[in-house]
């Protein structure tokens, strides 16, 4: 029988930069196969490159400030604040803001088996 691994707690100064995108600050907690654990923090007025997720599912909890996505199949932007949950779907093109005057802080669980971040150098229509 296989010893199952230990719990182990990641303390915020253990946190890992990881999957740079211009303008915000993503930070790894626990990465497993087909399973990516972490935080984004955006600045006020901040903007991020535009970017998606390959074939990975994203889902952020916003724990304060405000955080605007732009993204495809979306006429605007959309904004979440704390306590909203937000489901990004695999290979859908975005970027994220903060209009608002403190930083914002979401904590991310990505699922699936693709490049966590790939970063382009186009928005999608409507948003270009």
């Amino acid at each position: 029988m296989e010893h199952p691994e230990p719990v182990r707690v990641v303390r915020e100064a253990e946190l890992l930069e990881a999957d740079p995108t211009s303008g915000m600050l993503r930070r790894r907690a626990f990465e497993a196969p087909g399973l990516w654990a972490g935080q984004v923090v955006t600045e006020p007025g901040a903007i991020s490159g535009w970017h998606h997720h390959d074939s990975n599912v994203s889902m952020l909890y916003v724990v304060r400030g405000v955080l605007r996505l732009e993204c495809e199949g979306v006429e605007g932007w959309v904004d979440a604040v704390a306590g909203d949950y937000v489901r990004v779907p695999a290979f859908t093109v975005h970027r994220e803001s903060n209009p608002g005057r403190e930083p914002s802080l979401a904590v991310i669980a990505r699922a699936g088996v693709g490049i966590s971040t790939v970063n382009v150098s186009h928005a999608p229509p409507r948003h270009a």
